[in-house]
């Protein structure tokens, strides 16, 4: 048996390529499949670490052991590897293959340079994570809904009951039930009536901060706010049964609720609320950040929008908005729900008086 000290770097030279390969792939489906822009940043930042750890080894004995034409393995392969059903498979196969070359990268790095090890395992958990998070958005095609009401009933001119129906006949797309003074027994009544309601129409209905209720009630989704349970234990709850939304107030939060595998941010205020007047608005740079730099990620503006203001958002390029006042406080909740649904089909940049 060959017991040449050797024989480790071309096991380390394969696993080396071997992760960037599958970090490769990882990042593309990032890139060009979902144009998330963070994901894209920590996969194309794990395979250039890869590389840079890889760097610290003696490169001149890798380089020495490469040879593809001696590898016993090189013609080895199964049939499961010539087929991928979808692009979560595609995305699990490279992320398995990544994980277990980093896994081999930190074993056998012991035999050359054991410092290096503790670096591949650091890098290991950051690709578990980072694989989690990008399976996660491929496994949950969020809906991106055009106009959201956030309904409670202490902010509606009249009956709750009649805003909801108008605002479903309004061409609303989803109803986030916002009832924090309820107890759980009306809540999750509350819940029921709406999705009655709604679900027949194709219209959306989300539960404000409860996971718990949100389950029960069998609701789409629920909507977390910076206080509340955070995105990844509300997931570890809820599984693949709800979908996720994490309102934002700053980049830093963005990042934060992206990060943490949610479904749909919503980033404001906006503009100045009465649905939360001690907030401070942001204008318009939060949405137009998130275009920018996540231009597929579901979304919405929240925060004193009514019509002019959805027009405005959906000039930019904004392609949802939440919206309280403007309709639970409108004599005519049906037209106005009417009135926010069209300004959000605006999409080119008025060139009219005023603009």
């Amino acid at each position: 048996m060959d017991r040449s000290p050797h024989q480790p770097a071309r096991i380390l030279d394969a696993n080396a390529n071997r992760a960037r390969e599958a970090f490769r792939v990882m990042e593309d489906a990032a890139r060009f499949l979902l144009d998330d822009r963070s994901l894209t940043e920590r996969l194309k930042a794990l395979r250039h670490e890869v590389a840079g750890v890889v760097g610290t080894l003696p490169t001149e004995i890798l380089d020495a052991q490469r040879s593809v034409r001696s590898d016993a393995g090189r013609d080895l392969s199964t049939p499961t590897e010539l087929v991928r059903e979808d692009a979560e498979a595609v995305v699990r196969a490279a992320a398995a293959r990544g994980s277990e070359a980093l896994r081999s990268l930190e074993e056998w790095s012991k035999t050359l340079r054991p410092e290096t090890a503790l670096r591949f395992e650091q890098l290991r958990y950051r690709a578990y994570e980072t694989a989690s998070a990008l399976v996660s958005r491929l496994r949950r095609p969020s809906p991106q809904w055009r106009v959201c009401l956030l309904l409670s009933e202490s902010a509606c001119r009249r009956p709750w009951q009649q805003v909801l129906d108008a605002a479903i006949e309004g061409g609303v797309d989803c109803i986030q039930v916002r009832e924090k003074a309820l107890p759980d027994g009306p809540l999750l009544d509350r819940v029921r009536v709406v999705l009655d309601r709604a679900r027949p129409r194709g219209v959306s209905v989300v539960v404000n901060d409860r996971v718990d209720l949100a389950l029960a009630a069998g609701a789409d989704g629920v909507h977390l706010g910076q206080g509340d349970l955070p995105c990844d234990e509300a997931r570890d709850l809820a599984g693949e049964r709800l979908l996720i939304g994490v309102s934002t107030h700053d980049e830093q939060e963005l990042s934060a609720a992206i990060g943490a595998g949610c479904d749909l941010v919503g980033v404001g205020s906006i503009f100045p609320s009465t649905t939360k007047p001690g907030l401070e608005s942001a204008g318009l740079r939060l949405v137009e950040g998130l275009l920018a730099d996540h231009p597929g990620l579901p979304h919405l503006a929240i925060g004193g929008i009514g019509a002019p203001e959805a027009r405005r958002l959906s000039e930019l390029g904004c392609k949802g908005v939440a919206v309280s006042a403007a309709i639970c406080g409108a004599e005519d909740p049906l037209a106005a729900s009417r009135e926010i649904v069209a300004a959000m089909d605006v999409r080119e940049p008025s060139t009219g008086p005023g603009s």
